[in-house]
């Protein structure tokens, strides 16, 4: 029989726990398309994929876009436009991480809709993103 209290034992044990948990906290609790549904079911309306691309890529009244920070097609690593910081690739397809996170996807569409358009965006208006940014391959 093992003995459970060995130091060996607990030493193993210790070192499988800690090599899971980094593991688990980057699993997320959702994906990109549960987003897109949920978005797409508050906004009440079908999202389309090329009205995301125009509003991703267009300034919308201020001097920054979506693109300016994220680039167009937000499929390779970018710069923030004014702090230089490396943003990973925003669509899905290039970046298994992005939208994973329920609490992540609402924090930074909050504060990047601020930053761009000085207001939350709508639900309307991430699901149409999302849209577009899904169908990046």
């Amino acid at each position: 029989m093992r003995n459970f209290y060995s130091p060996r034992w607990l030493w193993a044990a210790l070192l499988a726990l800690t090599c899971s948990v980094p593991l688990a906290a980057h699993a997320g609790d959702t994906s990109a398309s549960a987003q897109l549904q949920r978005w797409t079911a508050e906004a009440g309306a079908a999202p389309n994929a090329e009205r995301g691309r125009m509003f991703f890529t267009s300034r919308q009244g201020g001097e920054w876009s979506c693109a300016s920070c994220h680039g167009n097609p937000p499929t390779t690593p970018a710069r923030h436009a004014s702090t230089g910081k490396t943003i990973a690739p925003l669509a899905p397809a290039f970046n298994p991480e992005r939208f994973t996170d329920t609490a992540k996807a609402d924090k930074w569409f909050r504060r990047n809709c601020k930053d761009v358009l000085s207001r939350e965006c709508t639900a309307a208006e991430k699901a149409d993103v999302l849209a577009w940014l899904v169908q990046l391959k």
